[in-house]
């Protein structure tokens, strides 16, 4: 009899836990949020229309930062190989610098872009 109060409850304290876990939304450690989809548009189009994503990605930029929510990797880099295709190249080392600022393991790829982009634009 002992057993059977004890085991149950056991089992009511365990089902509370896996009933509190389950209830608690994790946030997301970047705000996406619509550049999951805007990647996605970016590569089916083939980059036609980057003037027009540069803007789309300014807004959701401004967005996420309202929010207070972090930028995600990758999100600054993108951004400046768009600005680069339309030639700014000012804005575009300006983006790659700001991707190496918020996250440092990305420097020596920022860096070779950035190198391999002035190469190019000397030719």
């Amino acid at each position: 009899m002992m057993k059977t109060k004890l085991a149950a409850g056991f089992a009511l304290g365990l089902a509370l836990v896996l009933t509190g876990c389950a209830n608690h939304a994790q946030k997301s450690l970047y705000g996406w949020g619509n550049y999951q989809d805007q990647l996605y548009e970016h590569f089916k189009t083939e980059g036609n229309g980057n003037e027009a994503e540069i803007a789309a990605l300014e807004e959701n930029l401004q967005k996420i930062r309202a929010s207070g929510d972090a930028v995600p990797p990758g999100y600054h880099a993108h951004l400046g190989m768009l600005y680069a295709s339309i030639g700014k190249e000012d804005q575009l080392i300006q983006e790659l610098q700001t991707e190496k600022a918020l996250f440092p393991e990305s420097t020596a790829y920022m860096d070779f872009l950035m190198r391999n982009y002035k190469k190019g634009a000397a030719k």
